[in-house]
């Protein structure tokens, strides 16, 4: 009995510290994304988490977007930008040892390598 109930302990533990962990994504992330026309652009995502719903902003050239539809699960991550009458999916990973988010955008899976902002 007492075993179980260590078990169990741990596991919740295991699973408090996975979404304590996951947080860290919370703030501003840059990047330099590619268009389809091959020119270099910049892009920053601003991420908010809320257990396991992701919402936040992304920010370019054109303009400020939101972000819906977002979840996280692990080190995974998805959302989708809404991008003026374009829902862009995104799908990405969040690393860690590099404080840095892997993450592939749109229909073409193009790639892009975030990392976090510098607050000013």
């Amino acid at each position: 009995m007492k075993r179980k109930v260590l078990i169990a302990a741990g596991l919740a533990c295991l699973g408090l510290t996975a979404f304590t962990w996951f947080a860290d994504i919370n703030g501003k992330w840059s990047a330099m994304l590619k268009g389809p026309d091959g020119n270099e652009f910049p892009i920053t995502y601003t991420f908010k988490t809320d257990g396991s719903t992701l919402t936040g902003t992304v920010t370019s050239e054109i303009g400020s977007f939101d972000i819906s539809d977002g979840k996280v699960q692990g080190d995974s991550l998805w959302f989708t930008a809404n991008i003026k009458t374009m829902k862009i999916k995104n799908v990405g990973r969040y690393y860690t040892d590099g404080d840095s988010i892997s993450l592939r955008v749109g229909t073409r899976a193009t790639h892009t390598t975030l990392k976090r902002a510098a607050d000013k």
